[in-house]
């Protein structure tokens, strides 16, 4: 199983990096844990539409440079699918079953993501209408990852 994280942005906050850290060790039980870290655009407050676009494109380039066709890819959207805990263990469990052992999850940039990452995604999903500073996120999902593997094996964690 290799499981892949890519976003947009570095990783700055200690308490961040520590709590992604130990969710990515628990995780290497299941199998191969990675994020990766594109660069992000300056944004400067105001853009126009046209610059907001080129600002997605760009970081999506990045981000599908990243992603390999045989990879089942999660993209993480306010509009995507609201699944539980317990749903996102069954569509892992699902996949795995039938030979999906590349998942890629993706956080895009503070404007979204590209069209062309959106069409890429095979399923995109949300984690609710909050907003989540994406460094944040980060967390939040690798925890969500690492719980979907031990509600699948049957563990108490998830509890």
């Amino acid at each position: 199983m290799n499981i892949k994280i890519v976003c947009v942005g570095k990783l700055k906050e200690k308490y961040l990096k520590q709590g992604i850290s130990e969710y990515s060790k628990r995780l290497s039980a299941f199998g191969k844990f990675e994020i990766i870290e594109v660069a992000d655009e300056k944004a400067p407050e105001s853009l126009s539409d046209s610059e907001m676009e080129k600002i997605k494109q760009l970081e999506g380039q990045r981000i599908l440079e990243k992603i390999k066709d045989k990879e089942y890819v999660f993209l993480l959207a306010i509009k995507g699918e609201q699944l539980s805990s317990e749903e996102l263990a069954a569509k892992v469990a699902d996949l795995t079953t039938y030979g999906k052992s590349d998942l890629t999850f993706v956080i895009g940039g503070s404007l979204g993501t590209s069209d062309e990452v959106e069409k890429r995604a095979d399923q995109a999903i949300s984690f609710g209408r909050f907003t989540l500073p994406h460094q944040l996120m980060r967390l939040v999902l690798t925890e969500q990852i690492y719980r979907a593997f031990m509600i699948d094996a049957g563990r108490t964690y998830h509890k």
